[in-house]
């Protein structure tokens, strides 16, 4: 180790090495061009000295800043009370600590941040940004773009021209839904109702078309708009029931919104299955597992989807060497059944 108070220098390990400053350089820097046996020699120094890098010097030879942006356009009190965001989140974070790249959480309370973030973002902190939870009229693709970062986003993209312009990460919604109405109509349900999400969302959106496309001819009335929270999922099971007494099934668009029906449904005399059956989307293990009764579901791999953007925009910037040429993922889901129907 180096001496009390001092730190290391890139010299000292040069010395200790036996190798000149401009082979520890490179080493330290993940370049090529290295005999491995002078780098192993490097890396055994480092550690020997305890050598810990100048991010600040380094970025400027290097032009990276080995951090990364994750932009969540929610609220706080939303983000840190929906586990969906943590396990996308913890899908993130493992992949970019792999990397050795730091995660920068910005959240956007309103309007007002949008400017903030778009001012962050351009002035030269971070390597590339990690979008999700965007609203069709966000005017967030818009300030990014012209900050200039490589960026990936989660969810499809809703706004003209999105598919195709930019990266992206996402699960089947609407596959999703159907398989969610075919297994309540495979049951006998004659009266299947559906809680939507926020609409000014892709996925919410996606997964009211899969309804439809299953039950082309249903109610309107069946259809009551909710916006992903326990809250919404109550208020919306409240209208279908004064609007349609005898509704037999419900397809939540996820399981916070099924959580909230359960709720209304139990306090209102409908059992469920017996008289009610409910089926959610996510399959987010804390809400789907604790109902009552525990809630059949769609799942998508949250976290997954979350390690995919990541390593997404690091394979973009030649970091990872997995063989990865798609501009864009959807992921499939999966039915899983429990005791709600």
């Amino acid at each position: 180790m180096s001496e009390a108070g001092a730190r290391p220098t890139l010299e000292a390990v040069a010395a200790r090495a036996g190798v000149s400053r401009a082979t520890v350089s490179r080493v330290v820097n993940g370049e090529a061009g290295v005999r491995e046996v002078l780098a192993v020699k490097v890396r055994r120094a480092v550690d020997e000295l305890g050598y810990v890098p100048n991010r600040a010097a380094r970025s400027l030879v290097t032009r990276r800043y080995d951090a990364v942006a994750v932009v969540i356009a929610e609220p706080e009190t939303r983000v840190f009370a929906d586990p969906f965001f943590a396990l996308q989140l913890r899908g993130i974070s493992k992949e970019l600590t792999a990397h050795d790249v730091q995660l920068v959480l910005l959240l956007t309370e309103g309007r007002a941040d949008h400017a903030r973030v778009g001012r962050y973002l351009s002035g030269g902190h971070v390597d590339g940004a990690l979008v999700f939870s965007l609203h069709l009229d966000d005017p967030l693709p818009v300030i990014i773009n012209g900050a200039g970062v490589p960026t990936v986003f989660g969810g499809r993209p809703g706004w003209a021209g999105g598919e195709d312009s930019v990266r992206y990460v996402d699960c089947d919604n609407r596959g999703g839904a159907r398989s969610a109405v075919r297994h309540l109509a495979g049951l006998g349900r004659t009266r299947i109702a559906h809680i939507t999400g926020a609409l000014d969302q892709t996925s919410a959106a996606d997964r009211l078309d899969g309804f439809r496309d299953v039950l082309p001819g249903a109610d309107a009335r069946l259809v009551a708009e909710g916006d992903f929270t326990p809250a919404g999922g109550e208020r919306a099971m409240r209208r279908l029931l004064d609007r349609c007494p005898d509704v037999d099934a419900v397809f939540a668009a996820n399981d916070l919104s099924a959580a909230g029906a359960l709720r209304v449904l139990r306090a209102s005399g409908r059992r469920v299955p017996d008289d009610v059956a409910v089926v959610g989307f996510d399959d987010m293990l804390p809400v789907a597992e604790q109902a009552d009764p525990p809630l059949t579901t769609v799942r998508q791999d949250i976290e997954e989807m979350g390690r995919l953007m990541a390593a997404m925009l690091l394979r973009g910037q030649d970091r990872s060497p997995a063989p990865d040429h798609a501009a864009s993922v959807v992921l499939p889901t999966e039915l899983v059944r429990r005791d709600s129907a």
